[in-house]
């Protein structure tokens, strides 16, 4: 494929592409045939170190450099990526699975951050002058970058978590060692070649691809000059982190998993239930943190809302990414689809009737069919872990109050849907929901001008809107006597 031809497989630190120590390197293979794809450079900690000190000798003068300059690096960044959509969408689909047509999806929204972190590059100010309630001092509040920061992105949204978190870094003046997931780094590195092509200077953006996270991470939370981690990916691995970030006081924001409830009261516009239903399940083949976990239908349309379901669901045609009129790729790795098929195995030994689906069709690749289950036992598994996978889990409910009970009782808290008519109960059910985001008769709510984010243990922080700057900027106060 010439595409990998054209993408560098080495480290990019202190704007020169390296190999890694002593030469090691990593397979990356395509989730379509387990082929190996090519090998990229695999970073040890020696490596993490020559990073952390570019991005550290880096720190000064970048934080530095005129805000319009760095606005106009993301501009340009941002250009160029729509003028590659193409070629980014296959690199995405080659190593990561989903159709064309998504991943040409998803370097718009990737690209998005960069232009909107360009429009808040320039908008960056302290807020605050004025003479303090006791007279004696003035105040004046500047904000100025967190410094050096260590980026860590997941494999599912291999160009727009990057750009998610690379964006405002830029924006705000910070260096940093960005860390991508192990089974997608080819995208990473691409991007990193259209940064350095946009005028980013040396040693700001320095790319580490490793399989040994756990050798190369820690060192560089443990040592003190990193000053910022930004993490998207499990909760289980974020707790690790955030253990880590204490020896020295990182700052931190996480963005961790979800178990996001869906729930259709016996008011809702169906078709636009099952429309919204079938993207937030199925975006990304299911494997995305804001997917819909718990599907909870009012009893009076659970059972015509889940025919019309396992209609559409099985329509769907599953196969290559690269392959014309494919809505559904293969799961990232054996793994992943081996906990689908052992958390569907469990609801269907409690009780639970597969309406489509719910087979592993034979002959290669990670491929597991959009599957839909009804009649699903509350103490299923799948109930209370991230399935991560194309199965919509169908349960029925009566009463507001105790829908609600259930939908919050989890320590997850990401994103909530409600599809009802009322504006009251819209209202309602929202505020009462414990997550950070709501999809109110929407299926979809991720947006580069929205903050995204939970609470609970779906995380700390969050990214994109006018906030998502803020995670890479801090105060300072300065008084001045008054005379």
């Amino acid at each position: 494929m010439s595409i990998l031809n054209d993408v560098p497989k080495q480290l990019f630190i202190g704007g020169k592409w390296l190999d890694a120590e002593a030469g090691a390197t990593m397979p990356v293979d395509d989730p379509a045939t387990g082929e190996i794809l090519c090998q990229v450079a695999d970073a040890g900690p020696e490596d993490a170190r020559l990073a952390e000190e570019a991005a550290v000798a880096a720190q000064e003068d970048w934080a530095r450099t005129a805000p319009r300059a760095r606005s106009e690096i993301l501009r340009r960044a941002y250009e160029i990526i729509l003028s590659r959509t193409d070629e980014l969408a296959l690199l995405m689909t080659s190593e990561m699975g989903k159709p064309l047509a998504e991943a040409r999806g998803e370097v718009a929204y990737a690209a998005e951050f960069f232009r909107w972190f360009s429009e808040e590059a320039v908008r960056i100010d302290g807020g605050g002058y004025g003479v303090l309630p006791d007279g004696r001092n003035r105040m004046l509040l500047t904000r100025r970058p967190v410094g050096p920061c260590l980026l860590i992105t997941p494999w599912n949204f291999p160009l727009a978590m990057g750009t998610r978190k690379i964006g405002p870094a830029i924006a705000a003046g910070c260096t940093m060692v960005f860390k991508p997931a192990p089974q997608t780094p080819l995208t990473s590195l691409a991007l990193a070649g259209i940064l350095r092509e946009a005028g980013l200077p040396d040693g700001v953006l320095n790319v580490v691809t490793t399989s040994r996270a756990d050798k190369v991470v820690e060192p560089l939370l443990r040592g003190g000059r990193i000053r910022k981690l930004s993490f998207t990916g499990s909760t289980q691995v974020g707790r690790i982190l955030l253990a880590q970030c204490a020896d020295t006081v990182v700052r931190a924001s996480m963005e961790l998993g979800g178990n996001a409830p869906f729930i259709v009261f016996d008011d809702a516009d169906l078709d636009a239930a099952v429309d919204g239903a079938m993207i937030a399940k199925m975006r990304n083949m299911g494997e995305a943190c804001t997917a819909a976990n718990r599907f909870f239908v009012h009893s009076s349309v659970a059972d015509e809302f889940a025919v019309r379901l396992a209609e559409r669901m099985g329509a769907l045609v599953v196969g290559p990414g690269t392959h014309d009129g494919v809505d559904v790729g293969p799961l990232i790795d054996d793994a992943g689809r081996a906990k689908v098929e052992e958390l569907v195995a469990d609801a269907v030994g409690r009780g639970a009737r597969v309406l489509v689906g719910g087979a592993t069709p034979d002959g290669p690749g990670r491929f597991y069919p959009p599957t839909v289950l009804a009649g699903v036992d509350p103490a299923s598994r799948l109930m209370d872990t991230e399935i991560f996978g194309p199965v919509a889990a169908i349960l029925t409910f009566d009463d507001e109050d105790e829908v609600i009970r259930v939908a919050n009782d989890t320590p997850w808290g990401l994103v909530g849907y409600v599809f009802t008519a009322g504006l009251d109960r819209s209202l309602r059910v929202s505020e009462r929901l414990e997550v950070g985001m709501v999809g109110l008769n929407t299926g979809l709510v991720s947006n580069p001008a929205a903050p995204f984010g939970g609470i609970k243990q779906s995380g700390l922080g969050r990214e994109g809107g006018r906030v998502g700057i803020d995670e890479f900027l801090e105060y300072q106060y300065l008084a001045m006597p008054v005379k």
